[in-house]
């Protein structure tokens, strides 16, 4: 029986550069339904199963004050500690359509050794975004 103190993973918080921008790209590119967007368009959320991915201003006094601000990509070379994961039935069809939509070309999908099909691309912000099938329970 879970406890009261059990987690559930609720959230994911991507910082960008522009919130509404971001929403609508991940809805275009990945096929992402949009849960909310606020007015004040400094929060966003997309559907995404049971974990929503939430988009938030890169530079924003509330969370920069308490925890720090936060780390910005320098270099194409280098990545955020952050990857964004979506998984699909038909993953080629997918990464034409984030392609066609804006998504920067990083590594076209391939056959891995542990039996999923994976193609990597990067956001309008520079995020690494990796689409990939479902993977099969041993």
């Amino acid at each position: 029986m879970a406890s009261n103190l059990s987690p559930a993973f609720a959230y994911t918080v991507v910082y960008v550069k522009d919130v509404a921008k971001s929403v609508e790209f991940y809805s275009k590119a990945f096929g992402a339904s949009v849960r909310r967007l606020d007015d004040s368009h400094r929060w966003g959320e997309l559907e995404s199963g049971q974990t929503t991915i939430a988009f938030t201003p890169v530079h924003q006094h509330e969370t920069d004050d308490l925890t720090g601000e936060v780390q910005e990509q320098k270099a194409k070379g280098r990545r955020n500690q952050l990857e964004v994961c979506f998984a699909y039935a038909d993953v080629d069809a997918a990464y034409k359509r984030a392609v066609e939509n804006g998504a920067e070309e990083v590594s076209k999908p391939e056959e891995k050794e542990w039996g999923q099909k994976v193609g990597y691309v990067r956001d309008i912000d520079g995020i690494v975004v990796r689409m990939g099938s479902y993977v099969k329970p041993r």
